[in-house]
């Protein structure tokens, strides 16, 4: 299993950066995902789910991405997903906004994936610690750039 938690501080309203998790939004911030709809519930709320195309190398691989947990009060805003692509590897991640001030808001990436089946255990013990490391802060730097275009 890869676990992790960074945070950053951006540079921008807590309102602003929360919309760039808004469906409408989200290749901005996940640019492989090719395609994002809706299949269950309402997109604000725990329960709703997505069926996701995602590419990925030259793979366009297809999951549902299901929200179990979704909050958006003014100075808190927190949504976490789980989705099981190329039904191999379980992917856990929580995006936490915490209000500072009128125009700074500290972001929380955290999350976990482990193996699922034996493919997905051999595909985790070969991922480095380095190598994910290096994909959350892309991630983070991502954001805070979109955030900053807002």
């Amino acid at each position: 299993m890869i676990e992790w938690e960074e945070s950053r501080i951006i540079s921008q309203n807590i309102d602003q950066v929360w919309s760039l998790f808004a469906d409408r939004n989200i290749r901005k911030i996940m640019p492989q995902v090719q395609k994002h709809e809706l299949i269950e519930k309402n997109e604000q709320e725990a329960g709703a789910k997505h069926m996701q195309s995602s590419k990925e190398g030259w793979r366009i691989q297809k999951y549902v991405v299901e929200t179990l947990a979704y909050e958006d009060l003014p100075d808190k805003k927190y949504k976490q997903i789980y989705f099981v692509p190329g039904r191999a590897v379980e992917i856990d991640l929580c995006f936490t906004l915490y209000k500072i001030d009128e125009n700074q808001t500290q972001f929380t990436y955290a999350g976990c994936s482990q193996g699922r089946n034996f493919v997905g255990q051999a595909i985790m013990k070969l991922a480095s610690h380095s190598s994910n490391l290096k994909t959350v802060h892309k991630f983070l730097d991502r954001v805070e750039t979109e955030a900053m275009k807002l």
